[in-house]
């Protein structure tokens, strides 16, 4: 008998647990969506944080999260006001900004203390293991980057945006397949491409030779664009609801649809955001078919709700592929990663690089 009383309390508290977490990801949905509609101040760092804190459903240390940014923020304005360029534009400390920025998420940086000890700061570096968060998804967060020293190409460029924003200056985001990168501008180079992975510059030809960006895609405004701030939001949108599958497998795809519906609202073209919703139509449309047939058969497409479905789920994914999307596999994207080092003269910009700048 105590142990069912035992066993029915527990289930109860599962059952609450998951409703105030259900809670939690509707809320940070709604405050995401009220930065898109400008009712609330946009900031990235606090839409990052609200995602990585859905996940963990409300248990993130914030304080300790704020605390390291805002560590990093007092050294990277320190970095600022210590290097000096060659580069001579009028927009000079926007430069040193996004110099500075590189290093200290990028270079081992000695350091001489007030009492003249000197230590080195050491850099993150590219976490190998579980590149795309498919075993943990919290991989791909930026807490994790923080508190281990080791990040992906997802929490790298965000951490990246997240200090820029902190200093004052700006740092878009740009796409390339399953990689996320940043792109600057300055008034004498244009825009150019900064990639924290690999710590180097690259130009526009490396990230073509991943065979994996089709003409179709570019002109599609899937990748290679730089990313407005509300872009970037929608970006941290399809975070949540990626985070939402995974704590809730099982769900019935309503939060999904919503989120994805808000995110595309305002980044139409947004890859990683198309693809979900497609999955979810698809994922809804199969439990459908389970439920009234058990099985695909000829019975499902005589359904006019279910064929109709069939069809709309059909079109998006031709429109996917039509517009450029090819999927790189894992093994092919560590190749092409790995090509940045040792074909680093080929794909270095080198009106960036060490000729332009010393510090």
């Amino acid at each position: 008998m105590q142990k069912r009383i035992f066993l029915f309390t527990l289930l109860i508290s599962i059952s609450l647990w998951s409703q105030d977490q259900e809670k939690v990801y509707n809320d940070t949905l709604e405050q995401l969506n009220c930065m898109l509609k400008d009712s609330c101040q946009l900031s990235f760092k606090k839409a990052v944080m609200s995602v990585e804190n859905a996940y963990y459903n409300n248990v993130l240390d914030t304080v300790g999260f704020n605390f390291e940014i805002k560590r990093l923020t007092s050294f990277t304005k320190s970095m600022v006001k210590h290097i000096k360029l060659k580069y001579q534009g009028k927009d000079s400390l926007k430069v040193k900004k996004y110099a500075a920025l590189f290093s200290v998420v990028t270079d081992t940086i000695p350091i001489v203390d007030k009492n003249g000890v000197m230590y080195e700061y050491i850099p993150y570096v590219y976490d190998f293991e579980d590149i795309w968060g498919l075993k943990n998804w919290d991989s791909m967060f930026v807490s994790k980057l923080l508190e281990t020293g080791k990040g992906n190409c997802h929490s790298m460029p965000y951490l990246y945006k997240i200090l820029a924003e902190e200093i004052g200056t700006d740092a878009h985001l740009s796409i390339a397949p399953n990689h996320i990168y940043i792109k600057h501008r300055n008034e004498i180079d244009g825009w150019y491409n900064t990639e924290l992975t690999s710590g180097i510059f690259p130009n526009d030809a490396w990230l073509m030779a991943s065979g994996y960006i089709h003409l179709d895609a570019i002109t599609n405004k899937m990748y290679m664009e730089a990313l407005s701030d509300k872009q970037s939001i929608a970006m941290c949108i399809i975070d949540l609801a990626q985070g939402y599958n995974k704590v809730f497998p099982d769900n019935d795809g309503e939060f999904v649809m919503k989120a994805c519906q808000v995110a595309l609202q305002y980044y139409p073209h947004y890859i990683n955001g198309r693809i979900l919703q497609a999955e979810t139509k698809k994922k809804v449309f199969e439990k459908e078919v389970k439920k009234d047939f058990d099985v695909f058969t000829k019975e499902v497409y005589e359904d006019d709700f279910l064929r109709l479905q069939f069809l709309e789920i059909q079109h998006e994914y031709v429109s996917i592929h039509e517009s450029g999307y090819r999927r790189m596999p894992e093994e092919m994207y560590m190749d092409w990663l790995n090509s940045l080092k040792e074909e680093r003269k080929k794909y270095e910009n080198k009106k960036i690089t060490n000729p332009d700048k010393s510090n």
